[in-house]
C-alpha cells in the first residue's frame, strides 16, 4: 500500500474512533440526564460486566499473562488491553497479592467537559461491573478491588489497587474504598512491556478504532435488553443524532471529505465512514436523489442478542450528521439481512415541505 494510502487510511479509522467514543460518552450521559444517576450506573455496571465476561479471560491468553498471580494478571491485563486501545494506563506492582493500576488525567472514557458530568456512583458503577469481579472471572472469591481516587470526585485520577485476601470476599466486599491511600510512583522500566511499543501507526490507528467500536457494540443491545426496545431506542436514538450533528464536521474533515451541503458530498461522507468503519458501500445518482448501499454491519453483525431496533437507533448519528451538513436533505433508510450481514440502503434527497 502507498505510503498515502496508509496515511488515509489511519486517519479514517481515528475519526471512526473518535465517533464512536463520542456515542459512547453520549449514551451516558443521555442516560444520567434523561433517565436519572441510578439508570445510568446500572447501565454503565451492566456494559462493563458484559465486556469483562466477554474479553477478560480471553484477553489474559492473548496477552500471555493468565499464569501470572491473580492480582498481578488482573492489574497488567488493563494496563496492556488499554494501551492497545490508546488509552494510558499505568501498573504499579507491590507484591504478588498488590498490583496497581491508574488511568491518569485526562480520562478517556468522560472525554473533555463529559467528566464534570458523571455522577460518582457511575463511575462506582464500572469498577463494580468489571474491577471487582475479576476475582470471580478468575474463580478465585479472595481477589477484590480496592479504589483509592476517583477523577469524577475531583482527584487526579482513577487509582486502585487489586488485593487478594486471606479469606473469601461477600459480594459487598469485592469493590470498596480507601482514599486515604496513594499509589507509588510510575515506573515504566519496571512495568510490563507494551505490546504496542513496536506497532506502526495504522495498527495503533486500527487498534484505536476497535476498541472504542467495542464500547458502543456492548452498550446497545445491553440497554435494549434493560429498558426495551421502545424505551431504549428512543433515547439511543436522540443521542445518536446529537451526537452525528456535533462530530459531524470534525469527522468530514479527518475522512478528508468536503463539505458543499450537496446530497452527493454527504453520501461520498457515508461511505468513507462506512470505509473506515470496516464495512464494504458504495454510491449511486438516481432520479430520486442519492443512494448509498452498505454490506454487512461490522459493528453489530457478530452480536448475537442485538435487537431489530437498534439498526434504528445507530442511525440517529447519521441523520445527525445530515442535520450539520445540509438541514434541507432527509436521509431514508431501509435494511434487512444479508449474505453478509445486515444490509442498509439509504436515499439522501430533498426533505418534504
Amino acid at each position: 500500500m502507498a505510503m498515502h494510502d496508509m496515511q488515509s487510511e489511519e486517519r479514517g479509522w481515528r475519526a471512526v474512533s473518535e465517533w464512536y467514543h463520542a456515542f459512547f460518552t453520549g449514551i451516558v450521559l443521555s442516560a444520567v440526564t434523561r433517565r436519572g444517576t441510578a439508570r445510568a450506573a446500572e447501565l454503565v455496571y451492566e456494559i462493563f460486566c458484559r465486556q469483562r465476561n466477554e474479553r477478560f479471560l480471553p484477553g489474559l491468553k492473548k496477552l500471555g499473562i493468565a499464569h501470572l498471580p491473580p492480582a498481578v494478571a488482573a492489574a497488567q491485563y488493563h494496563y496492556l488491553s488499554n494501551h492497545i486501545g490508546g488509552v494510558a494506563v499505568q501498573y504499579m506492582y507491590e507484591s504478588d497479592r498488590k498490583a496497581w493500576i491508574r488511568y491518569s488525567a485526562p480520562r478517556w472514557i468522560w472525554s473533555g467537559t463529559a467528566l464534570c458530568a458523571i455522577p460518582s456512583e457511575v463511575s462506582r458503577a464500572m469498577l463494580a461491573g468489571w474491577h471487582a469481579q475479576n476475582g470471580v472471572s478468575l474463580n478465585n472469591p479472595r481477589l477484590g478491588f480496592v479504589c483509592t481516587k476517583q477523577a469524577v470526585d475531583g482527584q487526579s485520577g482513577l487509582e486502585g489497587y487489586y488485593y487478594e485476601y486471606d479469606r473469601d470476599l461477600q459480594p459487598h466486599e469485592r469493590l470498596r474504598f480507601s482514599r486515604n491511600e496513594d499509589a507509588p510512583d510510575f515506573d515504566a522500566a519496571a512495568a510490563p512491556t507494551l505490546p504496542t511499543v513496536d506497532w506502526p501507526a495504522t495498527r495503533l490507528a486500527k487498534a484505536s478504532r476497535n476498541y472504542a467500536m467495542e464500547y458502543v457494540r456492548s452498550a446497545l443491545p445491553v440497554a435494549v435488553n434493560l429498558w426495551g426496545p421502545e424505551d431504549a431506542a428512543a433515547l439511543l436514538h436522540l443521542t445518536g443524532r446529537m451526537i452525528g450533528m456535533q462530530f459531524y464536521h470534525e469527522t468530514a474533515r479527518a475522512l478528508g471529505v468536503g463539505q458543499d451541503s450537496s446530497a452527493l458530498q454527504f453520501g461520498r461522507f457515508m461511505v468513507a465512514l462506512a470505509q473506515a468503519q470496516g464495512d464494504t458501500c458504495e454510491l449511486s445518482e438516481t432520479a430520486e436523489g442519492v443512494r448509498v448501499t452498505q454490506h454487512g454491519w461490522n459493528l453489530m453483525d457478530a452480536v448475537a442478542d442485538a435487537h431489530p431496533c437498534v439498526a434504528q437507533a445507530w442511525n440517529g448519528l447519521l441523520e445527525g450528521a445530515l442535520d450539520a451538513h445540509n438541514h434541507r436533505l432527509a436521509l431514508r433508510m431501509n435494511t434487512q439481512a444479508g449474505a453478509q450481514g445486515r444490509e442498509f440502503s439509504w436515499l439522501i434527497a430533498r426533505a418534504s415541505a
